[in-house]
């Protein structure tokens, strides 16, 4: 195992299945057990907090004439606001940990940013998961063209510009150039 294996804690066969299109529910399941509290409590408190501190301390006047439907919308509310921001960090925490990225950071980013733009960046500008080789099976990021381990071929690259090609192409999408398929080694 590698180092990414072992700070996921998972063998390479249990990522090679996940995939960029994995559904809401095995995403939500990344979310570590502290997270999940940290936002339960952060809804217990803006409940408490509402229900406790500002209506009840109020002008007795002003909260007599608001209606129950109103006291009742407005705690619920700010607590699921801060509920789905804690979920929200906590995600992007393990997410960014599984793809091998700097995860303190996109978490402080995630966290600390207003209006919730650490957390849209870190949507827009996250890298793929990584993906096992085909041959000796060691986790590698998709941004790489070779195995780093046995220099297996993971990517196409053009030979005039050196950019990735995707597969099925015929001709570079960058600089034009036909593609030729590599003739293998019997």
């Amino acid at each position: 195992m590698n180092a990414t294996n072992d700070r996921l804690g998972r063998p390479p066969e249990s990522i090679a299945g996940a995939s960029e299109g994995v559904h809401f529910w095995k995403n939500l399941a990344i979310i570590r057990p502290v997270a999940w509290i940290i936002a339960i409590l952060f809804f217990a408190g803006m409940q408490s907090l509402f229900w406790l501190v500002i209506f009840p301390n109020g002008d007795p006047h002003e909260t007599a004439k608001m209606p129950l439907e109103l006291k009742i919308f407005l705690p619920t509310l700010a607590s699921s606001i801060f509920f789905i921001w804690a979920l929200l960090v906590g995600f992007v925490y393990a997410d960014a940990k599984r793809r091998a990225m700097r995860y303190v950071m996109w978490t402080l980013l995630a966290a600390f940013v207003p209006n919730a733009i650490g957390i849209i960046l870190y949507f827009l500008m996250r890298d793929p998961l990584p993906s096992p080789c085909p041959k000796c099976g060691l986790l590698v990021k998709g941004s790489f063209s070779f195995c780093p381990r046995c220099g297996t071929e993971l990517m196409r690259a053009c030979r005039v510009c050196k950019k990735k090609l995707e597969p099925g192409w015929v001709n570079c999408a960058y600089c034009g150039a036909p593609t030729a398929q590599p003739t293998r080694a019997a």
